[in-house]
């Protein structure tokens, strides 16, 4: 019976655009079977693996993060991390699966070499929305610290823009009562310890984006940022703030 349930769930239909879509394999973009199966099949296919063949063969010490179908393998020996990569795609095709070729890669995400350098941005990547890198903490030390990517950033503000430009011509009060579901929706998911700059950036964003459509309404005279300001005052929009307090990495020294 569950087999059967998991089966209709693979074969529905995906409309985009209002056209309706079966795909031929794998399970249909967004649907909501795909994080159970992810967590179902990896984790013999990865997490079980991982733990019990690979790190006990292991030079260094090693650890896995995954969320879904998304993961990161950490090691602390090149070497280990250069015989893993080469195994990895034997593994997951001994079971039917690829792995994505532009989003697996090896890189090296350690402390930057040397007092004078300022930031590991070169080496930083990208998972779950965040882009994880190395700065400087209060003390002068190395640790990891996230930001929102720049894809997820620019992929919200167009859905913001075309928003604003669809339904201009609300009232006020409506506009501002979505807009405020979605920068509380946007700090929800993004507002974790040491992201202000970026749930700010956002925010300020969003502002700029509401003023130029509300300018839109009225072709014989814009919106000025005095009397957008003024508006802001009756209708200010949520601020921008954490709600997820994130353990801080420990320290490294370089």
């Amino acid at each position: 019976m569950l087999r059967r349930l998991i089966g209709k769930w693979l074969n529905a239909g995906v409309m985009e655009e209002g056209s309706v879509s079966y795909p031929e394999s794998g399970s249909p973009q967004g649907g909501v079977i795909s994080p159970l199966l992810a967590n179902v099949y990896l984790h013999y296919v990865l997490d079980d693996w991982f733990s019990r063949t690979v790190q006990p063969r292991l030079l260094g010490r090693a650890f896995l993060i995954r969320y879904a179908d998304d993961f990161v393998m950490v090691f602390s020996n090149e070497a280990d991390a250069r015989r893993v990569m080469d195994v990895l795609p034997k593994r997951f095709g001994k079971y039917g699966l690829t792995l994505h070729p532009e989003k697996t890669r090896l890189i090296e995400f350690r402390p930057p070499i040397g007092r004078s350098q300022s930031s590991g941005q070169s080496c930083a990547f990208d998972l779950l929305g965040f882009t994880h890198y190395w700065s400087r903490s209060r003390r002068g030390t190395w640790v990891v610290k996230r930001q929102t990517a720049s894809k997820r950033m620019s992929r919200g503000l167009r859905a913001i823009t075309e928003w604003c430009r669809r339904h201009r011509h609300l009232p006020v009060r409506e506009q501002h009562r979505k807009l405020s579901e979605k920068l509380r929706g946007h700090c929800a998911y993004y507002g974790i310890t040491g992201n202000s700059s970026s749930l700010s950036g956002f925010r300020m964003h969003v502002h700029r984006i509401w003023r130029y459509w509300l300018s839109r309404r009225n072709r014989e005279r814009a919106m000025t940022w005095a009397c957008f300001n003024r508006l802001l005052q009756r209708y200010p929009l949520p601020a921008a703030v954490a709600v997820h307090s994130v353990c801080r990495t420990r320290e490294a020294k370089p």
